[in-house]
């Protein structure tokens, strides 16, 4: 009996290699974005910081209208 010729060993080989394949894949995109989010963090640290709300008076307690 030839077992290799067999559909459903070829549907079980194609699964496990179809698995394989996925997880590498999501490895490398893991990878990909620790790499971009390292990347960005001193960009996002550079930018300037947004003045605090006023606390009292009429103007600007209310509404934050900082553009």
């Amino acid at each position: 009996m030839n077992i290799g010729n067999d559909a459903s060993v070829r549907a079980a080989t194609s699964a496990a290699q179809s698995s394989n394949a996925s997880e590498v894949q999501m490895a490398v995109l893991k990878k990909a974005i620790q790499s971009q989010a390292a990347g960005v963090q001193p960009l996002l640290d550079s930018l300037p910081q947004q003045p605090k709300l006023a606390t009292e008076g009429a103007v600007g307690t209310k509404v934050n209208t900082y553009a």
